[in-house]
């Protein structure tokens, strides 16, 4: 499946300007604005964006000023919890070089008696916290905020990582009044501009100015009346599909420098990467991946020579991953290799290591038992896809290990406990990664293998009072799984409660949870209920399907469809029904089977009812061959699922003989 890009050829000599566009000129405040209760266009509005800005502007000694500005209007606050609780992310890099924020100031604005009386954030309310051991966030929330207000946020970042400028998104899921994005450099280093996305910029200056003092390139976009991106089911990560900027740098030409630049090195044209050959390069020349490779003489008497010993590639690889599995523990913490200060002989001193760490140490226990393994560089599903015409090696955060064993290619992830060969965490599941041998860099296709499949059984018995008494089980295989495994583990009580004491309201005993020995993963219980069956006239009334009949789905958008559908596997959902009658009744009247299609058998389902004496059975099968669809498919998804909410909707009647 392929996203529709918008890639822009921006022209650098020349000046583009529609109309007498100002730039970075912030408006006034209005009281119309503070004092209005909804939204003229669409009273549902929880927020409306009325300002937002990114200005990214280096300095001659390499600094990179980050000025952001946020101004959002507030009419449901309720329904707006996203704009009044913010984060601010600043990486901490060694040696002291570090991003730090400068200057915030965060204000509410409330509308009293015809004039605009603001309320500041005092410093007791802003706190940071360590995420991890490179990042600092800076947490906020705004003070008397009502339905009403205007929230308003202002920070500056130094940041002395000039050479990649985070990714922007330029659209958001209410609506914007104005937005820009400016991007100011010297003209002595050089930036790729990654624009992707569908919304064009209503003001656009791409030239170069005499600005701060010297010469630079100046990149500016500006959107008026930007409709809103509604969150829409069945899509991984929605800012892949909004429009979004990100520059990063690709080339330094120190000689074209004002003396004014002392960075001790006044060399000429320098190109950085802008290929993912290049990137391959600097992963084996970094320090924090290649050069740990290197280091065969940690892991050469780490695995048990029985392991070694295994004929069977297949095996042998299986093997070694069930011994990283369990000797090895995740820290939750991502990157596509060593933490700074950590390495593999930490890991094995410690047993606990990043997604790099544990699966870079996969790849050299591999290789020391005689495989040629190799890494997978990979971007994770909340940190964006990565882009061929666009390589980023920042955007990296995540490591597989790769082999081809007869020809057909296996991937292992030893970071879960859960996964097996080709079966790897569903964050990693993010389109593609590349292969990076010490020679080459190739492009690999990431999805899960074939198909999950759910299995919902019921086996039931009627009493004459009208109650339904039985077993019932919910068992996973591949990756339905893998995601219920890991969810259980990490929160018994919440997977239970979620899973199934939230969703079934009548009485359930014996619930119990397991992992299967193939890999599969179960939940099952006792149920004991009235509530299945209605009485009318000395008949009784019932759906066949008993709880497993769901009167809506999920398909449900009203709106045009704008991204993909993301289902992260292909599936089979099956659920059967067998109900046993009571001595002396019958079964009056049963639905028909049935089965229907789309005309490429991309979704199918069927409905399957089989009668023996005094017993029902009810099967059904849905059938969604692969894990993504084009937008254009949800037309026939909607109509599909409501078909089958219909058809499983069917009633049966019962009579006493």
């Amino acid at each position: 499946m392929k996203t529709r890009l918008i890639i822009f050829a921006l022209i650098i000599s020349g000046v583009f300007i529609f109309g007498q566009y100002k730039f970075l000129d912030v408006p006034k405040l209005d009281i119309k604005d503070v004092s209005s209760a909804q939204y003229d266009k669409n009273p549902s509005e929880a927020a409306e964006v009325l300002y937002r800005s990114y200005h990214y502007w280096i300095e001659y000694n390499g600094q990179m000023n980050i000025d952001v500005i946020s101004r959002v209007k507030i009419y449901k606050k309720d329904q707006a919890e996203k704009f009044l609780n913010q984060e601010i992310y600043t990486y901490d890099g060694k040696n002291n070089n570090s991003e730090r924020i400068s200057s915030l100031k965060i204000t509410t604005y409330n509308a009293e008696n015809g004039k605009i009386v603001s309320t500041s954030v005092d410093k007791s309310s802003k706190y940071k916290s360590k995420e991890s051991k490179n990042y600092t966030v800076t947490k906020f929330a705004f003070e008397n905020v009502k339905d009403g207000s205007v929230v308003e946020f202002k920070y500056t970042v130094l940041s002395p990582f000039y050479w990649i400028a985070e990714r922007v998104t330029v659209e958001d899921i209410v609506p914007i009044r104005r937005f820009e994005y400016v991007f100011d450099f010297p003209k002595f280093l050089g930036f790729n501009i990654d624009y992707k996305g569908s919304l064009t910029p209503t003001n656009r200056d791409v030239a170069d100015k005499n600005i701060y003092g010297g010469e630079y390139y100046t990149y500016r976009f500006g959107y008026d009346n930007i409709a809103p991106y509604r969150k829409e089911k069945f899509v991984n990560n929605i800012n892949n599909y909004m429009t979004s900027v990100r520059a990063e740098l690709n080339s330094t030409d120190i000689r074209r420098a004002p003396q004014a630049y002392e960075s001790g090195d006044l060399g000429g044209f320098k190109s950085y990467a802008v290929t993912w050959s290049d990137i391959r390069k600097q992963l084996y020349d970094s320090e924090f991946f290649g050069e740990e490779l290197k280091r065969k003489s940690l892991v050469k008497d780490v695995l048990p020579a029985d392991i070694k010993s295994i004929p069977s590639v297949e095996e042998r690889a299986a093997a070694i991953l069930k011994f990283v599995q369990k000797n090895y523990t995740w820290n939750k913490n991502y990157g596509e290799g060593i933490e700074q200060g950590n390495g593999i002989k930490n890991l094995l001193n410690t047993k606990v290591g990043n997604t790099g760490e544990i699966n870079l140490l996969l790849i050299m226990l591999m290789k020391s038992a005689g495989l040629e393994a190799e890494p997978v560089v990979l971007s994770t599903v909340r940190n964006g896809l990565l882009m061929d015409h666009s390589p980023s090696y920042n955007q990296l955060n995540y490591t597989l290990a790769y082999l081809d064993i007869s020809g057909k290619p296996f991937i292992y992830d030893g970071t879960s406990k859960m996964t097996t060969p080709n079966l790897i965490r569903p964050v990693a599941y993010n389109y593609n990664g590349y292969i990076m041998t010490a020679k080459e860099a190739k492009k690999i296709n990431i999805f899960p293998p074939g198909k999950s499949t759910t299995y919902l059984t019921v086996d039931a018995n009627l009493s004459a009072d009208g109650t339904f008494s039985g077993k019932f089980s919910d068992r996973d295989t591949k990756l339905f799984a893998l995601l219920n495994s890991e969810w259980y583990a990490e929160d018994k009580d919440a997977y239970q409660k979620e899973s199934y004491k939230d969703r079934y309201t009548f009485p359930f005993t014996n619930i119990k949870t397991e992992s299967l020995d193939n890999n599969e993963f179960q939940t099952s219980f006792d149920f004991d209920s009235d509530s299945f069956v209605d009485g009318i006239g000395g008949k009784l009334i019932f759906n066949p399907l008993l709880f497993l009949y769901n009167k809506s789905h999920e398909f449900d958008q009203a709106e045009e469809r704008r991204s993909p559908i993301e289902l992260m596997t292909g599936y089979d959902k099956i659920k059967k029904v067998t109900i046993t009658l009571p001595e002396g009744y019958a079964f009056e009247n049963v639905p028909k089977s049935k089965k229907f299609r789309t005309e490429d058998n991309a979704i199918q389902y069927v409905y399957k009812v089989t009668q023996e004496g005094n017993k029902l059975t009810v099967e059904t099968t849905t059938t969604v061959e692969d894990p993504v669809y084009p937008k254009e498919y949800y037309p026939a998804f909607k109509q599909i699922f409501d078909n089958i909410t219909k058809m499983e909707g069917q009633m049966v009647t019962v009579i006493k003989k």
